[in-house]
């Protein structure tokens, strides 16, 4: 039986092989930096990720796992670190964890955004409907904006490999799921619920 770091560190490379995306491989053996993203992703939050992925980058790690606990955030915030992540030569991988845990709005964009993805039992995901202030979802700004970010997740989710109409549904209609629906629907490719 697979460790679960090593079957972590595992799923990213194997991600990475068919993700398309232009990147270096990460070696295995140098380990795992693990970041807690609990709270709203925010440009503190997204300092601080992008920090951490520099500090990993420079010492030799060779896998990122975001371990997310998020209501969602700002939007901005939310690109940033998607940016990072996407620039990123390390393999970065989304848990949402611990039991109990959610990967609401922002953060289900960056699990969609992900290298490889797994949730913890009794997690969810979705939820990721913009919310911009001032600006009614059925004016011309709001519809907008909607627009924008069921474009975003659906690229993300098709470079990952994932199920890109679930994530358009869960901008355009709030939809959420379950960590077994979520592996069920190809959103997520594991169920972890230890490191």
């Amino acid at each position: 039986m697979i460790s679960g770091i090593a079957a972590i560190t595992l799923a990213a490379l194997i991600a990475l092989s068919f993700s398309g995306k232009p990147r270096l491989a990460a070696d295995a053996s140098g380990g795992v930096r693990l970041i807690p993203v609990s709270g709203v992703i925010d440009p503190q939050m997204a300092d601080y990720i992008d920090r951490s992925i520099d500090d990993a980058e420079q010492d030799g790690t060779g896998t990122v796992v975001l371990q997310l606990d998020t209501p969602g955030g700002l939007d901005q915030s939310m690109r940033d670190i998607i940016k990072k992540m996407a620039s990123s030569p390390l393999p970065v991988v989304a848990w949402v964890a611990p039991s109990g845990a959610r990967a609401a709005s922002a953060g289900t964009f960056i699990v969609t955004a992900s290298d490889a993805a797994a949730m913890a039992s009794e997690t969810n995901l979705g939820a990721a409907h913009p919310v911009a202030i001032g600006a009614d979802p059925s004016t011309e700004e709001g519809i907008k904006i909607t627009n924008d970010s069921a474009a975003f997740i659906r690229s993300l989710a098709e470079a990952n490999g994932r199920n890109a109409n679930w994530a358009e549904l869960a901008v355009r209609q709030s939809v959420s799921l379950t960590a077994d629906e979520a592996l069920e629907k190809q959103v997520v490719e594991f169920r972890a619920d230890a490191l």
